[in-house]
């Protein structure tokens, strides 16, 4: 279950980034008030997953996740550039991603 908080705690930092930019430095009160509900979320789901999971591989996780899915929504809603070199370096940060789930594969809840 603790791996289930983490990746939802790193779905939900992809929203509040995403709130963050939208909000053009809380400017618009809609995507301020999105990025503060997420971001109470995501640290919630985060402090929970920690509860069981390493502190470095949770973090490792929980940022990467929260990059990964920051740079694609960029790209695919934002227009932002999605060069080779771009790509390449998303398939090497998922591929971390999943290789530290790999890792910690039940040691879940070890101390």
């Amino acid at each position: 279950m603790a791996w289930f908080y983490l990746v939802l705690a790193g779905l939900s930092e992809i929203v509040w980034a995403f709130g963050l930019k939208e909000s053009h430095g809380f400017t618009i009160h809609s995507y301020s008030l999105l990025t503060i509900v997420f971001l109470i979320i995501s640290f919630g789901l985060f402090a929970k997953a920690m509860k069981a999971i390493p502190i470095g591989t949770a973090y490792a996780v929980f940022t990467g996740i929260g990059a990964a899915g920051t740079a694609v929504v960029g790209i695919v809603f934002l227009h932002e550039p999605a060069g080779l070199f771009k790509i390449i370096s998303l398939i090497v940060l998922v591929s971390g991603i999943i290789g530290l789930k790999l890792a910690d594969d039940g040691k879940e809840g070890e101390s």
